[in-house]
């Protein structure tokens, strides 16, 4: 893994935390973007190296809107850019780790994404994002 590519935050209404988070951040969400295999829409906020994905469930039937029924609004994930995502999801799953897909799939801002199940990972949900080339 090669640094923290972003924290994700669960929200329950987008437009209003993009808001609070121009605000808070002192800067403008620089990408809005829906994410189809994951039915989320997504805003993307950078400061300085950091960056912040806040995620809005489309519909009832997806991991952010569960999540937020379940826990309420706030941290979802935390992303680690790697290199090789193929290589490093081998890896993990020689290590232990529980994948929550078997292949990396198409995610925001231009990443290939793959999930471990926080069961593996001390109740956090880890994703690994691949910029696709």
């Amino acid at each position: 893994m090669q640094k923290v590519e972003h924290i994700g935050i669960a929200v329950s209404n987008l437009e209003t935390s993009i808001e609070l988070f121009e605000k808070l951040l002192n800067t403008a969400c620089y990408k809005k973007e829906q994410v189809d295999s994951e039915n989320v829409t997504t805003a993307f906020f950078k400061k300085g190296d950091t960056k912040i994905e806040l995620l809005e469930g489309i519909g009832d039937e997806n991991a952010i809107s569960k999540f937020i029924a379940k826990k309420g609004e706030g941290i979802h994930h935390i992303a680690f850019e790697v290199a090789d995502i193929e290589k490093e999801m081998d890896r993990l799953a020689s290590e232990g780790f529980q994948l929550l897909n078997t292949v990396p799939k198409p995610g925001a801002d231009n990443k290939l994404v793959c999930f471990l199940h926080p069961k593996s990972t001390n109740s956090v949900l880890i994703e690994l994002c691949q910029e696709i080339n």
